[in-house]
């Protein structure tokens, strides 16, 4: 299989089963528990149908968007996500470079395996910073300032991994970082060689974010115990809305599910919300992003950009999601499959064909903005 051959998301899925070694595959592919969440995210979408609207002149499709001050090109972005080194040697450069292209949203980690700076030294696309809120705050205050200092349009502060989901497939294998595996889990470094030459000849990966404050030299972490012993359990509203007056500028709470919790992000002055449940790697069981969308936005909508991430593989996903209210669409796992699968070239190639879905499937249903969305093209079961 090659990458050609990839002409959506179960094709970039399997073609990076075959390359990567299995703990890392299962690292993008797994989720919490039973991993309920995790196929409940993309099910949701099925409970309602799409009503197309027809004879509309739809030659000319805008399918832009603006979320927090960012225009986008397209309504779907790069949701920033941990370790994209790991999954192929270009990691984050891969992701910004093919988002800039796009003309879309990107964002690094706090556990980005690339540097904050040289990131946005290279890409002048938007850009925003996933952060954890650590036990340290000095900590803390300085990531935002580099952060800052680095020019990043949106910070946007996780607040769903107070403690580390349960992730199972992780400790089956012994994923961790460094790597530090099971027997099984090295048997499956051994039979993906390319994977392991092309990790041994490029420069030795670093989390650049977190490199003078976290020290891996007396053993591996796993991503769970990192969010079990860094972040701290303490936080309350208070620093948050501290953290907004510091930041001063468009700052976002990623893993807002309640309408209360929406309300509250409101008063403390974020200027946007992500509906996540962080792809079903932390609370399993919990409802499903798209599920919670209309109550959300029927709520705050008017005061607040509300934005949905968890479960996304089409562009008729982005579709519902926009005709519910939501301002735009974010996704992890549809690029980083591809990224594994084949660096740059792959990002680009599931972002084009998510870009020719939106629009061939705007066309379908009689839309040529994204603003002529609405409920009234949805109807739920």
């Amino acid at each position: 299989m090659r990458l050609k051959d990839c002409h959506g998301f179960r094709d970039f899925r399997e073609l990076a089963r075959r390359r990567l070694p299995d703990p890392i595959f299962n690292y993008i592919d797994g989720a919490a528990d039973d991993e309920l969440t995790y196929q409940r995210n993309t099910q949701s979408f099925e409970t309602c149908d799409l009503v197309p609207n027809i004879l509309r002149g739809v030659e000319n499709i805008d399918m832009s968007v603006t979320v927090m001050k960012q225009e986008l090109a397209m309504p779907i972005y790069c949701s920033p996500t941990a370790l994209q080194r790991i999954f192929h040697h270009e990691g984050e450069n891969a992701v910004a470079a093919a988002a800039n292209k796009f003309g879309t949203l990107f964002g690094v980690s706090s556990l980005g395996t690339a540097s904050l700076t040289q990131i946005r030294d290279r890409y002048n696309g938007p850009q925003c910073y996933q952060f954890y809120f650590h036990k340290d705050r000095g900590l803390n205050r300085v990531m935002l300032e580099n952060a800052k200092q680095a020019g990043v349009n949106i910070m946007m502060l996780t607040v769903d991994t107070i403690t580390g989901g349960n992730r199972e497939r992780d400790l089956k294998t012994g994923f961790a970082i460094p790597f530090n595996l099971t027997f099984r889990g090295l048997y499956q470094f051994a039979i993906k060689p390319l994977w392991a030459i092309n990790y041994l000849i490029h420069p030795k990966y670093s989390m650049p974010q977190l490199d003078d404050f976290v020290d891996m030299s007396d053993g591996a972490i796993s991503v769970g115990r990192y969010f079990t012993d860094m972040l701290d359990p303490t936080m309350r509203w208070d620093d948050v809305a501290e953290m907004v007056k510091i930041w001063d500028g468009q700052f976002c709470l990623k893993g807002v599910m309640s309408v209360e919790d929406a309300r509250k992000a409101v008063d403390i002055g974020c200027t946007g919300i992500i509906l996540s449940n962080h792809g079903g790697r932390q609370l399993d069981g919990g409802r499903a992003p798209f599920d919670q969308l209309a109550e959300v936005v029927d709520a705050v909508g008017d005061q607040i950009d509300v934005i949905m991430d968890s479960g996304v593989q089409r562009g008729s996903h982005v579709l519902k999601a926009l005709s519910l209210g939501a301002k735009a669409v974010g996704g992890g796992r549809f690029y980083l499959y591809a990224l594994a699968a084949a660096g740059q070239a792959g990002v680009e190639r599931a972002l084009e064909l998510m870009r020719l879905e939106i629009e061939r499937d705007m066309r379908l249903m009689g839309v040529t903005s994204v603003a002529d969305l609405s409920r009234k093209n949805l109807r739920f079961r």
